[in-house]
């Protein structure tokens, strides 16, 4: 297709939305597929939150918003931040946005030039690298093992940065391993970053109260760091709100006035009733939010002892998200029915087709060696999937 942009020609399909794709397809054609692809929560938007987007649209909240939010909205958020997180933030540097990957991209944008380096640990989610690669920029990334949780060091991190890193982008807890860095791990990083006056940090938080094991750190709370700290959030995995596309960022006043500009000529503002909607889910506490964190831990612990019950695989326990990040590559080589597993995209086709279990491949999360699982299911369908995960397995030598 030389007729369009190289942009677009080298840019990735997201391998997420691929692996759902081929199981809805399969799902048309009658067949029982578990999908464990989906970062998506199960359970439905809070009523209370619902209710405010019903009020909203008959008290006719239907006419252009501002391009960062609503005030009120980012009022909220700014006294979210100060009440959850300690965090001081007026609601000019907040930049409300059609979700956190537009928040996510929007930073990129204004952030990054053409040659300029972004570190980026691995594993990670699957559209840092491309929305580096839509700026121009080249990712450094820094690998991390499944033996260290999935979490760098300091010593990495200094041996990555060059005078051409500008950007330092993770998540925390991260998508697609669970990890979640301690407030003592990130001051080791903050320690790296004092020395290097330059470089920015988008620290990705979506999943911020999917957490089992602390209280969340942010890296945005260490003052030495702050003002060059860029948060990214949102409502679709706290309040299970994917569907309402709303997120947003906290940065300094110059980058949000950036991202402002930026997202007023791509999309505007975002929908006046899903930020309605928002307004009410961080007025409402987290009473329901809880309940989903608790929830996932018990399905995290299920699913965590049947996987270890699986043999050549490597797999940790996650301390958030609600994914399993397991190693894999023992099963590279094998076979079954003429069909040979070469690498994880392979395995993740063998189990999409004689399993019946929609999963992704490690390679799009930079480690080719793992595939990554979602729990965002009811603990029924887990026992069913990884019991349909190991028998298929068995069947590979």
């Amino acid at each position: 297709m030389t007729f369009l942009s190289n942009r677009i020609n080298n840019l990735s399909e997201s391998q997420t939305i691929k692996m759902a794709k081929m199981g809805r397809e399969l799902s048309a054609k009658g067949i029982d597929i578990i999908n464990l692809s989906f970062g998506e929560p199960d359970f439905f938007t809070p009523d209370v939150v619902k209710q405010a987007a019903k009020k909203a649209i008959d008290e006719n909240y239907s006419y252009y918003t501002p391009v960062s939010g609503y005030p009120d909205l980012r009022k909220a958020i700014a006294e979210k931040l100060k009440r959850e997180n300690d965090l001081d933030y007026s609601f000019e540097q907040i930049v409300v946005s059609t979700g956190a990957k537009q928040s996510l991209a929007n930073a990129v944008m204004c952030l990054v030039n053409p040659g300029e380096e972004v570190i980026v640990p691995t594993p990670y989610w699957v559209s840092y690298s491309e929305m580096i690669k839509l700026a121009e920029g080249e990712t450094v990334f820094i690998d991390a093992s499944v033996e260290n949780n999935f979490k760098i060091s300091a010593k990495q991190l200094e041996a990555a940065i060059t005078p051409k890193t500008k950007l330092f982008m993770f998540s925390s807890p991260c998508n697609p391993t669970g990890s979640v860095y301690s407030h003592e791990e990130l001051a080791n990083l903050v320690a790296v970053f004092e020395k290097h006056p330059n470089i920015y940090i988008i620290s990705d938080e979506i999943y911020e109260h999917i957490n089992f094991v602390n209280k969340h750190a942010s890296i945005a709370s260490f003052p030495s760091i702050k003002d060059r700290v860029i948060i990214i959030n949102g409502f679709s995995k706290s309040y299970a709100m994917t569907g309402w596309r709303i997120g947003y960022m906290a940065a300094n006043k110059e980058i949000a006035s950036a991202c402002d500009k930026l997202q007023g000529q791509i999309t505007s503002g975002t929908s006046s009733i899903a930020q309605m909607a928002a307004l009410k889910a961080y007025q409402s506490g987290l009473e329901t939010v809880l309940q989903m964190k608790e929830e996932f831990k018990k399905r995290r612990d299920t699913v965590y002892n049947l996987l270890k019950e699986i043999p050549n695989i490597k797999v940790n326990l996650p301390d958030g998200a609600f994914y399993f990040f397991p190693e894999v590559k023992n099963y590279f080589g094998k076979s079954y029915n003429n069909e040979t597993i070469h690498n994880a995209e392979d395995l993740c086709l063998y189990l999409l087709n004689n399993a019946h279990v929609s999963t992704v491949t490690g390679e799009a999360f930079g480690n080719p060696d793992c595939i990554r699982l979602s729990y965002a299911a009811s603990e029924k369908v887990l026992v069913e999937a990884v019991s349909r995960i190991k028998n298929a397995l068995e069947k590979l030598s």
